[in-house]
């Protein structure tokens, strides 16, 4: 696949990213911040699945979707806030194209595997609260694997699919992106080609990667909500609807954020309200997950008090 910017019209070799501030005395003080919310972030995705492979107790299909979605959540941050920090500390701020659609391909694969992943989960919980005793069956070792593997594939698709469409448009100048990350709406503003079939596309990909899921997600909720009213406990409906609350709430903020930076695509010009969005779902989402979900789990945090304080494992 060629992603070079180098074609038959197209003149831009290097886009500018504007960033977060224009301000030179702003930027050691946003570095920290950033520095400190990446280290958070990779640290404390990396402690979820490290509590979740050496605790026996979380060796369970909720815990595997959720390691996969810790590692998925690394991967994404890593992908934005290095080359953040990098601009931060040096007076260039701009970007190869290749460069700049490689950002954009891994961001959009990894951002699309977690819609999809978010939804197994979703699927998940349905089963065990609502058809607990056909879920071993139904979510064996080798439906999950299944399962996360048809959540990469797709999203892999779209992300090449994007990025391929993409690499056609020709960018004449301007070249300069108001954001601190290359996006497509971002890159459309700038094309000299007609951006018609692009947001087709990511049209298409918002119903597909976006509302299908979010429809399945709230159906399978649904179910499981109408299912725990029916529990005569009131302790077996606290515990039924705890294991539920962490993932949508986590649900809420990514696509809350998603919605707001794909829907958007008749607004001419990139604004503040971008970029701040664009942290919450590139930098506060995957750095809120691993604690939402450990706060309210009391074997996730046994599990991390063991791998912190190297203590052997509990038969």
């Amino acid at each position: 696949m060629d992603l070079g910017g180098s074609g038959n019209d197209s003149v831009v070799t290097r886009f500018v990213l504007l960033g977060l501030t224009e301000t030179p005395a702003r930027r050691p003080i946003l570095f920290v911040i950033f520095l400190l919310a990446y280290v958070a972030t990779v640290g404390g995705n990396l402690s979820t699945l490290a509590a979740i492979l050496v605790e026996p107790k979380l060796h369970s299909p909720m815990y595997f979707f959720l390691g996969n979605l810790s590692l998925l959540d690394v991967g994404c941050v890593s992908v934005i806030v290095p080359a953040m920090l990098r601009h931060f500390t040096s007076n260039s701020r701009s970007i190869p194209y290749r460069a700049c659609l490689s950002q954009l391909f891994f961001f959009h694969l990894l951002a699309g595997a977690d819609c999809f992943l978010l939804t197994v989960m979703a699927y998940d919980r349905y089963l065990a609260i609502c058809q607990p005793l056909a879920y071993s069956t139904r979510m064996s070792w080798g439906i999950q694997q299944a399962l996360v593997g048809m959540s990469c594939a797709f999203s892999f698709t779209n992300a090449l699919t994007q990025t391929v469409a993409l690499s056609a448009l020709n960018f004449c100048g301007p070249n300069v992106i108001n954001h601190f990350y290359c996006d497509l709406p971002q890159l459309f503003q700038l094309s000299c080609s007609s951006v018609h079939l692009n947001e087709q596309l990511l049209f298409v990909a918002a119903v597909f990667m976006g509302v299908a899921p979010l429809v399945l997600i709230s159906m399978s909720y649904v179910y499981v909500v109408a299912a725990v009213l029916r529990i005569r406990s009131a302790e077996g409906r606290m515990k039924a609807f705890s294991t539920c609350s962490s993932h949508l709430i986590v649900v809420g903020i990514f696509y809350g954020t998603g919605v707001f930076s794909y829907m958007r695509l008749g607004s001419v010009e990139s604004s503040d309200k971008d970029k701040g969005i664009g942290i919450l779902n590139t930098v506060i989402s995957p750095m809120l997950n691993p604690l939402i979900y450990s706060l309210r789990n009391p074997d996730v945090q046994g599990a991390l008090q063991r791998v912190f304080m190297g203590r052997q494992l509990s038969k």
